[in-house]
């Protein structure tokens, strides 16, 4: 009888056991799964750039100039952010995270016609920037820092490095793959929400549930950097334009994702830059005094006044098709009355 008993509360707590097993399988909250639903989106067939190999370079002079301005933009924080070792005038992100492997990759804001670009009239600023102004405008607001002294041997050797890269320019075709993508507009505005659940079960593994980033275990730069916060890129970076966020996002994320193989949907890109995007940052000083002409502000650009009626809001999460459709009719009526 003894041993009847001891099979019966034998088998008897195995039961509870599993029983317990699978409510707290079937209870506890599960991550969410987004499918790869994209779709390689491109029908060229011209020669894409290829950039120079570092190894080609020169052991003199010239050479050891490049290979630092490549080591300032892919480690920028090493030497010039909070613990840099050269000076401290920046948030410890790095050039590279913009400019993905040295601004080397292809729709990823690469340097294949950066420095034959330059000088530019840029309508931002209403004036001609040449390549010392566009590196202290990315160190302004990508970085939320300071400029660089513009005769010091680290601008002097970022800007060798950008020629460098761009002794090849004769083989990028029609611009191919030289900024972002700039995807088709939703027929909507971006939805945030939407956004919000894409990040958390692709994005947050990298960047943290807060867009905190995550640093190097020495704590001098990023090893993925912060998406918002007081150490990411501040309202006037380009990459708060959505359409330039959603491109990149695109192409680039998650982390090991190219052009030809997105995981992100155009649609899903579009909603985690939008909520991205709507995350609180730090605020570039001089924001007031960007695009001077407002007619000349983009369909995405998200601070008013405006030569059109369409809200901030709307500028800033669209749906922006309206927009271009009222910016294209208002630059043929100033065609027609200049003619007048």
């Amino acid at each position: 009888m003894t041993a009847t008993m001891s099979r019966k509360t034998f088998w008897t707590i195995t039961a509870v056991f599993f029983i317990c097993i699978l409510l707290a399988f079937l209870l506890l909250p599960k991550k969410s799964k987004i499918k790869n639903t994209a779709k390689y989106s491109f029908t060229t067939k011209s020669k894409t750039w290829n950039p120079p190999d570092t190894s080609e370079l020169s052991n003199d002079t010239a050479g050891n100039l490049i290979r630092y301005g490549r080591e300032l933009i892919v480690h920028t924080s090493r030497y010039l952010g909070p613990k840099g070792s050269v000076a401290q005038i920046s948030n410890g992100m790095n050039c590279d995270n913009c400019h993905i492997n040295g601004g080397a990759t292809l729709f990823a804001n690469n340097f294949s016609v950066t420095a034959p670009s330059y000088p530019q009239f840029k309508k931002r600023n209403n004036s001609l920037v040449d390549l010392v102004e566009r590196i202290d405008g990315c160190f302004e607001r990508s970085l939320n820092g300071e400029k660089l002294t513009d005769t010091s041997r680290e601008m002097k050797a970022m800007i060798a490095y950008i020629n460098w890269m761009g002794k090849n320019k004769d083989e990028v075709k029609n611009n191919f793959g030289t900024s972002t993508e700039k995807l088709a507009y939703l027929n909507r505005a971006a939805d945030t929400a939407n956004g919000k659940v894409i990040f958390l079960a692709q994005c947050s593994v990298c960047h943290g549930q807060k867009g905190e980033g995550k640093l190097m275990d020495d704590g001098r730069e990023y090893l993925y950097p912060p998406l918002w916060g007081k150490n990411s890129y501040n309202n006037g970076a380009g990459l708060y334009q959505l359409t330039n966020l959603a491109g990149f996002v695109k192409n680039n994320m998650p982390y090991g994702t190219t052009y030809k193989r997105p995981f992100l949907s155009d649609v899903q890109a579009w909603d985690v830059a939008a909520y991205v995007n709507s995350m609180l940052r730090p605020s570039f000083k001089s924001i007031d005094k960007d695009w001077p002409d407002i007619s000349a502000k983009p369909v995405d650009y998200p601070f008013g006044p405006y030569a059109d009626t369409f809200s901030e809001n709307q500028h800033k999460f669209g749906p922006f098709g309206p927009i271009a459709l009222a910016d294209k009719n208002l630059k043929k009526n100033k065609e027609v009355l200049s003619k007048k």
